[in-house]
């Protein structure tokens, strides 16, 4: 789970002086029930993490739906009970959570279904393109997507600005004498580069913004010198929801996409107050 002081934050942020309507309005003590329903068909996620805010704040938790169960509209996810006032102040920063995830986790699933289909190998990841990376990437794991890096300090991925400044090949040659325990990824955009960082022993080579005619001819230019098998390949930008199945058909490892966070759609989901205790 995400952990507790990283979500009360969004809290602190959305009440930090406290909930002044419901305090004014509604009656200390006053003990009530409600429930978290979906309000459309998906795949839900943050369940853990509004139940963990709830519970914080004393509200009891009824788990109906977990964290990558499909859902339909009108489905419960969370019954609740307890302080009213507590339940209004958590509500929008757990709707807000789970709203987010489940938004993730829905298109991830739907594109790693579309993807599956065609190509059952291929693997379809997340990018850094998020600034709520720990509920973002666990997001994408409930999905069923890969997270990538989770930050700069996980893995090596040399891009254009590294090689604006240093050589492909010293470049490679550089993080592979850093550490002997980090894959070594090189982002290249040419046939030409894609060939020189297999060669100098690259991991993984991303193959950016490549058509899937140029994806195939450097795959087959790799194949040619026996390079292919010897590294993994990911291919990345100008891959959308409707041309992904495109590129899942090739001789690829992975498919990233930073659509997955930077436009995800939130998920409908809702509290409704049921009754007063």
């Amino acid at each position: 789970m995400v952990s507790l002081d990283y979500l009360l934050g969004f809290l602190r942020e959305d009440a930090p002086f406290g909930d002044v309507t419901s305090e004014a309005v509604v009656p200390e003590g006053t003990k009530a029930m409600a429930m978290i329903i979906a309000k459309q068909e998906g795949i839900i996620a943050g369940v853990e993490e509004a139940k963990a805010l709830f519970e914080h704040f004393g509200v009891e938790v009824g788990v109906k739906k977990h964290d990558g169960e499909r859902v339909k509209g009108g489905d419960v996810i969370l019954e609740l009970s307890g302080d009213a006032l507590s339940i209004l102040l958590v509500e929008r920063t757990a709707l807000n959570v789970m709203g987010r995830m489940s938004g993730i986790a829905t298109e991830v699933r739907r594109l790693v279904d579309k993807v599956k289909a065609v190509n059952p190998r291929v693997r379809v990841a997340g990018t850094r393109k998020t600034l709520l990376k720990p509920l973002d990437k666990k997001a994408i794991l409930i999905g069923g997507g890969e997270p990538h890096r989770f930050s700069l300090s996980d893995a090596i991925l040399i891009k254009d600005n590294h090689l604006a400044l240093v050589s492909l090949e010293e470049a490679i040659r550089r993080a592979k004498a850093f550490s002997v325990y980090k894959i070594v990824e090189v982002e290249v955009e040419i046939l030409e580069d894609a060939l020189r960082a297999a060669r100098a022993g690259a991991d993984v080579v991303m193959l950016d913004n490549m058509t899937p005619g140029e994806i195939t001819e450097t795959i087959e230019a790799l194949k040619r010198e026996d390079l292919r098998d010897g590294v993994k390949i990911e291919v990345s930008g100008g891959i959308t929801p409707e041309n992904i199945e495109e590129y899942a058909a090739l001789d690829v490892d992975v498919i990233s996409l930073g659509y997955l966070t930077h436009s995800v759609k939130n998920f409908d989901v809702s509290l409704e107050m049921i009754e007063k205790l």
